[in-house]
């Protein structure tokens, strides 16, 4: 069975800085593209970011400049690093594996519970 657990959500103020975590199971990893998207209340889901097995990445507009997505094949984990949050950052975060890889579609094979980034004023 194919789980993906998120972890390292939580609350921060403007300008601040978190890591979110995506540990993956039951699916080979290696090889594999995998993302994040965000759906914040009474909106839609937004593509956040997508890394290839090569390393190669892509990010959304709104937040290019200020994320970075890395993985580390050896603990079937890939990350979502994030800085100078803003109020309007808030939302659940997903970790998710692609249908279309780089391409930040709102298309996924599978998708973690989520976890809540709230960002203060």
């Amino acid at each position: 069975q194919v789980q993906l657990v998120e972890s390292g959500g939580g609350s921060v103020e403007t300008g601040g800085s978190l890591t979110l975590s995506c540990r993956v199971s039951g699916f080979r990893f290696v090889g594999s593209c995998m993302g994040w998207f965000r759906q914040a209340p009474g909106k839609g889901r937004e593509a956040v970011a997508e890394i290839a097995a090569g390393l190669t990445t892509k990010y959304a507009e709104s937040m290019n400049s200020r994320v970075t997505i890395s993985r580390d094949d050896a603990k079937n984990t890939h990350y979502l690093q994030m800085n100078s949050l803003k109020p309007e950052d808030t939302a659940m975060y997903f970790c998710a594996i692609p249908v279309y890889c780089l391409a930040l579609k709102d298309q996924y094979y599978v998708q973690g519970q989520g976890t809540q980034v709230t960002v203060s004023s």
